[in-house]
């Protein structure tokens, strides 16, 4: 029997309406003082003005930093330190998708901890409490909302730092559907594929446990059943709801059995090329788990199950390739691309990509360990 851990945000909020809620329980938390992380384009849309109105009507005041990439830098977390350290918040709020609240995250713990984020690449390197994070998700996919993981973009090597901190969970992590309903159809499929990968990594993941296996299943399945839905109708509410709920279930498995090559990959992608993290891994996944498949066939048919698909008289090798091509039609369905060519992608850079990845920490727990040159073979399968 192995020993296992799991970790999650103490508080969180689900359905319409709960923004409310939440910023009411901040003021019964006695915050007086919030700095909010989050981008232009929330910001100019009047996202952040709303949240804002929400905290003022409470007696809560807030300063922005609205300048988050889409995938947050080591400059991103420098510039929102600098303002953070100006004012004497006392909490921070993190407002939009995956990126201001990995940003959020980092600010954070170098405003308690001091140094340089890189310092923290690794896992529970921070050794001081940190300012209380509420994070507000109006994406369904990244799950940064629960997590203990903050990805950063270090400029000047081009490459994706993964931290990983029990510090840096939020306390409260708020996901109100309404907020989602304006994301576009784009951002709607690469994050709810995010989702998928989340879910299906921590399913074969080497740290797989019972807990996260319920939550993994159930991600799965309600991401097959919703993401065509809110891709097809941004304005379905139903259909945003089920994929809140279903992103979160998946961070629940990941934030305890942790990723694979797929997530390893795809950060070396997105550090490199600045491509939508949720893309790279919709891309990579089916051809990561015809890798897996020699180890992990048992599972991924669990997973073809999990989809829909009718398993009953197949072996499991069979399941694995009908889970395989579930996948790659739900992404198609939603209109990802079909490989890396065509996010401008170069062979020749395949090799130095295939190093970092294998630095990655996701690697880890990905159930077959690859030697260089299968990463270049899968990077090489899936242009």
């Amino acid at each position: 029997m192995m020993m296992t851990t799991f970790s999650m945000p103490l508080v969180n909020m689900f359905g319409v309406g709960c923004l409310a809620e939440a910023v009411n329980s901040m003021k019964n938390d006695g915050y007086k003082r919030a700095f909010i992380v989050t981008d232009r384009t929330l910001n100019e849309i009047g996202m952040v003005a709303k949240v804002q109105s929400l905290l003022s009507d409470m007696g809560i005041g807030s300063v922005i930093y609205d300048g988050t990439n889409p995938n947050p830098t080591t400059v991103n977390v420098a510039e929102g330190l600098a303002i953070l350290r100006q004012h004497n918040s006392d909490c921070v709020i993190s407002l939009g998708g995956g990126s201001p609240h990995d940003c959020a995250k980092a600010i954070a713990l170098l405003a308690a901890n001091g140094g340089d984020i890189r310092d923290y690449v690794g896992i529970d390197l921070s050794f001081k409490p940190h300012l209380p994070l509420i994070s507000i998700n109006t994406t369904a996919g990244t799950a940064s909302e629960m997590t203990r993981f903050c990805v950063i973009t270090d400029v000047e090597c081009h490459i994706k730092m993964v931290i990983a901190d029990k510090k840096i969970t939020p306390v409260l992590s708020v996901n109100d559907p309404e907020l989602m309903v304006g994301m576009p159809k784009s951002l709607t499929a690469a994050t709810g594929m995010d989702a998928m990968t989340h879910a299906v990594e921590a399913y074969v993941s080497k740290e797989a446990n019972p807990i996260t296996d319920a939550c993994a299943l159930k991600a799965i399945t309600m991401i097959s059943q919703s993401l065509r839905h809110a891709v097809e109708d941004g304005s379905n509410i139903e259909a945003r709801e089920s994929m809140a709920y279903a992103q979160f279930l998946a961070g629940m498995a990941f934030n305890s059995a942790l990723l694979g090559y797929v997530h390893a990959m795809s950060h070396q992608l997105g550090g490199f090329y600045d491509l939508p993290h949720g893309v790279c891994n919709a891309v990579l996944l089916p051809h990561v788990q015809e890798f897996n498949a020699k180890l992990s066939a048992g599972r991924l048919k669990d997973v073809a199950a999990a989809m829909g698909v009718d398993v009953r008289d197949m072996n499991d090798q069979q399941g694995a390739a009908a889970c395989i091509a579930e996948i790659r039609k739900l992404s198609k369905d939603i209109g990802i691309p079909a490989g890396l060519a065509e996010l401008n992608v170069k062979l020749e850079d395949l090799p130095m990509l295939a190093t970092n990845a294998l630095k990655d920490i996701c690697c880890l727990t990905n159930p077959v360990q690859a030697t260089h040159e299968e990463i270049v073979a899968i990077f090489k399968a899936a242009m």
